[in-house]
């Protein structure tokens, strides 16, 4: 079954946050053609069950699972390939994205020009830790220093996008925080939208400032050497 938008969600260990993320989402999505896909990374709780128990009331919901943990960038890779849509949103799946912000972001996205190929978050008033604000500003201006792509919250899970853009680009854990950066290195244009922001209702960040920073640091000087090594985008044309 084709449908117009396909909106995906990474989850682990999201147990009393991926169930009413879901039902929020659907609401949020009344009148598009679309379907909702959970991609479970490897949970250990009852995430998954609350999934399954929403599948009579939510007939647009599809619940994929790896068979472990291999990262948020997997499980978006993993929705998208799976996705009947060819337009993408993607979320975080602990419930700070608000779902009310997407029709926003897709009424950017389908007004843009044909170049337009990504429509970025960007959270205002963050409900997050001091010390995780500050470690995401300080991790956004090295970001921006090493690869001018405009990205003002690289971290915000919340994007619309064109699935056969992102299929195109080269796949390494943890690109999902470089999607501006990638997406402009093959010559689409990125807009930016201001969303909502959310506190955490259930469970804890699986993420720590310091594990985060060194794998950004070393992520972005790759990210680096792909704008280096482009030679740019190409249209070819059938003679």
């Amino acid at each position: 079954m084709r449908v117009a938008l396909s909106v995906v969600v990474p989850v682990k260990d999201e147990a009393g946050n991926a169930a009413s993320l879901a039902r929020e989402t659907s609401a949020a999505l009344a009148g598009e053609s679309a379907e909702l896909i959970f991609v479970d990374d490897g949970s250990t709780d009852n995430t998954i069950a609350e999934l399954l128990a929403l599948r009579p009331s939510l007939p647009g919901l599809r619940v994929l699972q790896h068979g472990g943990n291999f990262g948020q960038s997997r499980a978006v890779r993993t929705g998208v390939q799976a996705a009947r849509g060819d337009v993408i949103v993607t979320m975080d799946g602990d419930g700070q994205n608000d779902p009310a912000d997407i029709p926003r972001l897709l009424a950017a996205l389908r007004a843009g020009g044909k170049d337009l190929a990504m429509v970025s978050g960007v959270r205002q008033q963050r409900q997050d830790r001091a010390d995780r604000r500050w470690a995401s500003a300080l991790a956004n201006g090295f970001r921006n220093w090493m690869l001018k792509d405009g990205a003002a919250d690289s971290g915000c899970g919340l994007k619309a996008f064109r699935r056969d853009v992102f299929l195109s680009l080269p796949y390494f854990d943890h690109m999902h925080r470089f999607l501006v950066a990638l997406v402009k290195r093959e010559g689409y244009d990125v807009a930016f939208v201001s969303v909502n922001h959310r506190p955490r209702a259930h469970g804890r960040s699986k993420y720590g400032n310091l594990q985060r920073a060194l794998v950004g640091i070393s992520d972005t000087i790759g990210v680096r050497w792909l704008q280096r090594r482009f030679k740019g985008a190409v249209e070819p044309k059938e003679i």
